[in-house]
């Protein structure tokens, strides 16, 4: 809904605050007009306000000799709907301070009083200069100095004179201007990969925009236009957008706003307008890293011509020196240029040649080499000849190198010529918080870390091409994995790779989440567990390249989806997987248990209370593990373990980030069951409870005396959540033939404190045993197994299955959630 906050007074003089206020409110709510239209129109409307301003308050002040000025955006005439005014009045120092103060006044007042926010200031031209000159914001401000009202003359002699100023200082300024915006990028991130990025500040937003023409402006270098212009309009429209919405001066692009936005532009979805703000963003990242490699290039030679000068006495200093770095291809001045020798015509190779001698010695591809590529490069033959496949898995190979180049490639849309299903993953964002890049730029990046996994793999070849294509199916409707790997199977093949590769390659792109999945959510003592992996992969071969390529999309997701415990579960179901492959059996031997567990085990068997351990890592290093601490609570077996632990670390404010659960038969002389509970939990704010304080107050719950529901239902009253976006709601489903001996049962939903306390309670309820537990999460999403059997330790009949599935989700439904 469009909100303007603004005075909606009536008056017939659109001098008068009234009159301007109503003027600027018809502006805002008519549909017919927007983007740069109505910006520009705006800008007008509010200078002929400030105009009238300015000569009624300059007549009763009795100030001559002065003038109004728009800088920034409002001086591009820029104005979005709750944009700041940014004005300067000018003056020749001749006036009266009390008259001046006066015709400021008669100017700024009007402004606030309708609500407008304000940046102004009261200067002669020699203290503007004076004051550009010591803050590089206020003269990057100036360069767009606009005249509104006044002495024309003293305005345009300023204008002048900052310009001079600014092309002077340079060589001084624009480097400062340069780690300006690599420490807001630091700050801000980029916007092409956020999901609520601030459409000004991040990397990529107006302010780089901004910057690029102050380096136009410098005449130093110029950034390249193709496509910049339109960026920077779809940004301000999204901008308009966000401030009719929200009536507020907001940049940040919150998602509770985002479907608002998008319906404000007209567009079909939220998605369609994330995506639109990431390719401008590209656009603009891209002329940025262009402009600014040019000015480091151009002050180099400045800064060396001199010194050749005396070396040489000032004659010519002969052609730039070019090494030879492959076919075509030469160094030249720090980037990669064509050898004059070059044909793209008549090589249909030399692009995919170009890049990957640019990506393997670490230097950026010049912008004219890609564009006279992309301009005149003939198109590969299909199937592509072995050069090419070699060229692209040499590019894919070269690790955090390869990003810059690619970047190049798909600026000039080459890389939608080479691979024409790439156009559909294409700035397409994820809407998960555990993934930290949009669809195609996780894909490289997924390419970037499986290349320093190359060495684990008999085939890096076919590695770092799944990588490449295992998300290509996320621009399609259904399944990823399963359209994923008809578009890798038909790349492959149009790659050049034989039959049997192919088929490894679209194997590894169907399962490239078998082995996570797997290994976190099922048991890995069931036999059916291994077989079923076994089964899908095929060949040992086959399931080397899927270990890697599972290692290298887990550190290209983010933080959230790896660690040391993730790793080593996928590790140990790798290798039972690989022992079945080989002819040995699935059979698992009893499951070995450490001496700490051990330990608490027959503890908790002689005490017949609960017994726990707290510690950092179980391994005693140092590193830090995402995860959490690890506890082990160890309890003689009986009902009720699960939701009342689970319920105790939610009362202690532990997060859950994963858990295990598994029943332990001890040998004799000790003898008996015990249940072993491994968790890694973090604490929500402050330092780890102590353990002491942590099994106290288990013991009270499993006898009785502690409340847990009453307790949690104290919290959550006292501490009611805030407004957010809405979760989706909970899903229970039973997983096929997924164990012979139990009963799998999954569950998704948003993870909140006391979840899996409620879980566990729900299926006490049900009056199934769990036999063990695989909890994980995943940002705000937790994903959880349970294997659970009937009080005779048998799987569950199917239709009993789906029943207590059902009664599950319906009592997480009913659940307190994130509102």
């Amino acid at each position: 809904m469009t909100s303007v906050d603004v005075s909606t007074e009536s008056c017939d003089d659109d001098s008068e605050p009234g009159g301007y206020a109503a003027a600027r409110l018809r502006l805002l709510t008519e549909k017919g007009q927007s983007g740069p239209p109505r910006r520009a129109a705006l800008a007008e409307l509010t200078d002929d306000w400030l105009a009238a301003l300015f000569a009624g308050a300059a007549e009763e002040a009795g100030v001559a000799g002065a003038s109004l000025v728009a800088v920034g955006g409002y001086g591009r005439g820029e104005l979005s709907p709750r944009s700041d005014l940014d004005l300067l009045l000018l003056h020749d120092g001749r006036a009266d301070p009390g008259a001046l103060a006066l015709l400021a006044d008669r100017i700024w007042y009007p402004v606030w009083d309708l609500g407008l926010a304000l940046d102004h200031s009261v200067r002669t031209p020699a203290q503007a200069r004076k004051t550009a000159g010591e803050d590089l914001k206020v003269q990057l401000g100036l360069l767009d100095a606009r005249h509104v009202a006044g002495d024309l003359a003293m305005t345009s002699a300023l204008r002048t004179a900052v310009l001079a100023d600014w092309r002077n200082l340079a060589p001084k300024r624009l480097p400062e201007l340069d780690e300006l915006c690599r420490e807001r990028a630091q700050r801000q991130g980029e916007l092409q990969y956020l999901l609520e990025g601030d459409l000004k500040e991040a990397r990529g937003g107006l302010r780089d925009a901004t910057a690029l023409r102050a380096v136009a402006a410098s005449w130093l270098a110029d950034a390249p236009r193709e496509g910049l212009a339109e960026a920077r309009r779809r940004l301000l429209d999204v901008r308009d957008a966000l401030h009719l919405c929200t009536g507020r001066a907001t940049d940040r692009l919150a998602l509770q706003e985002q479907d608002a936005v998008a319906a404000e532009l007209e567009l079909l979805d939220a998605d369609v307008m994330l995506r639109q703000v990431s390719e401008s963003a590209r656009v603009i990242s891209y002329a940025g890293d262009v402009t600014w490699r040019e000015v480091g290039r151009v002050l180099r030679a400045r800064s060396a011509r001199p010194r050749l000068s005396r070396l040489f006495g000032g004659g010519r200093t002969g052609a730039p020196e070019r090494t030879p770095l492959a076919e075509g291809v030469v160094e030249q001045d720090g980037e990669v240029v064509l050898a004059l020798t070059a044909r793209p015509e008549k090589d249909p190779v030399l692009a995919l040649r170009a890049a990957a001698a640019a990506a393997q010695a670490g230097l950026p591809i010049s912008l004219h080499a890609v564009r006279r590529l992309a301009a005149t490069a003939k198109p590969l033959p299909t199937p592509w000849p072995a050069e090419a496949r070699e060229q692209l898995v040499t590019l894919l190979g070269a690790g955090e190198s390869t990003v810059p180049v690619w970047e190049a490639l798909e600026a000039e849309g080459l890389v939608t010529r080479l691979l024409p299903d790439w156009e559909r993953v294409r700035c397409r964002p994820q809407r998960n918080a555990v993934h930290t890049w949009t669809v195609d730029r996780h894909l490289v990046e997924t390419a970037v870390r499986a290349a320093h996994l190359t060495r684990r793999v008999h085939r890096p070849d076919l590695l770092l091409v799944a990588a490449l294509l295992h998300d290509i199916g996320k621009g399609w409707p259904g399944d990823h994995s399963v359209v994923g790997e008809t578009i890798a199977r038909d790349v492959a093949a149009r790659i050049g790779f034989d039959a049997a590769d192919v088929a490894v390659i679209a194997t590894l792109v169907r399962h490239h989440l078998l082995l996570i999945e797997t290994a976190t959510r099922r048991d890995l003592d069931d036999p059916a567990t291994v077989r079923s992996v076994a089964e899908a992969v095929g060949s040992t071969g086959t399931l080397e390249l899927l270990h890697a390529l599972t290692e290298a999309d887990a550190l290209a997701t983010g933080p959230a989806a790896w660690s040391s415990w993730r790793g080593s579960l996928v590790a140990d179901l790798a290798a039972r997987a690989s022992a079945v492959l080989a002819g040995k059996t699935a059979d698992p031997e009893p499951a070995a248990i450490t001496a700490e567990q051990e330990r608490l085990a027959v503890e908790a068997r002689r005490t017949g209370g609960p017994v726990l351990a707290l510690r950092a890592r179980a391994d005693g290093s140092d590193e830090q593990e995402p995860l959490g601490v690890e506890l082990l609570v160890a309890v003689p077996d009986q009902p009720g373990v699960l939701p009342v632990t689970a319920g105790v670390l939610a009362l202690h404010r532990l997060t859950v980030r994963a858990a295990e659960l598994r029943a332990l038969e001890l040998p004799d002389p000790v003898g008996g069951s015990v249940l072993l509970l491994d968790w890694r939990v973090a604490a929500e704010y402050g330092s780890l409870p102590q353990a002491a304080r942590l099994r106290a107050d288990l013991v009270r719950a499993l006898d009785g005396s502690l409340d847990i529901e009453s307790r949690l239902a104290e919290r959550e009253a006292a501490y009611p959540r805030r407004r957010g976006a809405q979760a989706p709601p909970p899903r229970v489903t039973v997983a096929p033939s997924a164990s012979r001996h139990a009963t799998v049962i999954e569950v998704r939903a948003q993870d909140v404190p006391g979840l899996l306390h409620r879980i566990g309670h729900a299926l006490e309820t049900a009056r199934v045993r769990v036999r063990s537990a695989h909890v994980s999460t995943l940002g705000s999403n937790a994903v959880d197994a349970f294997y659970v059997t009937d009080a005779e330790g048998a799987a569950l009949a199917p239709e009993v299955a789906a029943e207590v599935a059902g009664q599950l989700e319906s009592a997480l439904g009913a659940a307190p959630g994130p509102g």
